[in-house]
């Protein structure tokens, strides 16, 4: 038995028990690492340097492109270093620091596609009062506001998490230091304002998805009145990555924090942690870019333009 106060180290999840699959896995998690810094990185520098993009869509996407490469960076470096090195250890300010940057970035993640939602919902139902209703000012208002809530969500999480009594030991069942996982090493009758902080949160979240959806819902019959094909094409393209990248993060953030512990497992809570903070981040640039024609042109502007 431990207390926080005793704890100076946390120990994280060991992927592999051999040297080989270790450096496997260091592997793997660089190529990961590199494809979103690539990826995020050319979004940045396409829509800074292409003034065709500085619109509040592509301003937008700038924020998420800033948000993903701080928010894989906060996990996957550590995760390396460890399979690297061979080792577990993670300091306990180390720990803290992970948590409140991972919690402040991934809410301020998540309020952009609420946002971006609203973007696209004005773009294509209301588009005579889109320069009135998403100006620059309130463009910039929106995202400090999603910025903003990203901090305060993680100001609430990290203090209560980390006031809690630690009486289980410091072995941390997961590849970062992860709220759910940190209150399995709680007291058992401590840890219920940090369940009802994550309660809190998690219904924000769904009121957030559920705004989305009827967002959509509104621009898909918007969508299925325009005449021309081209621009049914266009609308769909624009709007629908935005609803894949949430439904993923979603259904996967939700089932981690509040999943029941009947059905919680090792490897299933590092596959869905997985798929919630390190593959959107990933896949986004890709997902945004894909079907976008003008990003691409951009992209490929801004890639000839640095070679020559």
């Amino acid at each position: 038995m431990s207390n926080s106060s005793s704890i100076t180290e946390f120990l994280l999840l060991a992927f592999a028990d051999t040297r080989e699959l270790q450096l496997l896995h260091f592997g793997l998690f660089l190529d990961i690492y590199l494809a979103a810094f690539l990826g995020n990185g050319l979004i940045l520098t396409a829509v800074a340097c292409d003034h065709h993009l500085h619109t509040p869509m592509y301003f937008f996407l700038l924020n998420l492109a800033l948000l993903d490469l701080g928010c894989i960076s906060t996990t996957l470096p550590k995760a390396m270093a460890n399979a690297l090195w061979d080792t577990r250890a993670i300091s306990y300010p180390g720990c803290v620091a992970q948590v409140f940057l991972f919690a402040f970035l991934v809410g301020a993640e998540y309020c952009l596609p609420t946002i971006m939602s609203y973007d696209c919902y004005v773009a294509i139902c209301k588009p005579l009062h889109y320069g009135s209703l998403v100006g620059s000012r309130a463009c910039a208002q929106m995202a400090a506001a999603a910025w903003g809530s990203g901090f305060l969500n993680a100001v609430l999480h990290t203090a209560t998490t980390f006031s809690l009594p630690l009486c289980q030991g410091n072995a941390v069942d997961q590849f970062f230091c992860e709220i759910p996982q940190i209150l399995k090493l709680s007291c058992s009758d401590a840890y219920l304002r940090e369940v009802g902080a994550l309660v809190f949160s998690v219904s924000l979240l769904f009121g957030s998805f559920v705004f989305i959806v009827l967002s959509y819902v509104q621009i898909f019959r918007a969508v299925l009145r325009i005449p021309s094909e081209q621009g049914r094409h266009k609308a769909f393209s624009t709007c629908l990555p935005h609803l894949a990248v949430v439904s993923l993060f979603v259904s996967t953030a939700i089932f981690a924090y509040l999943k029941p512990p009947s059905i919680s497992s090792s490897s299933l809570d590092l596959v869905v942690s997985f798929l919630y903070s390190v593959v959107p981040p990933a896949v986004n640039p890709l997902i945004y870019s894909m079907r976008n024609q003008e990003l691409k042109n951009a992209l490929i502007k801004t890639v000839f333009i640095h070679a020559s």
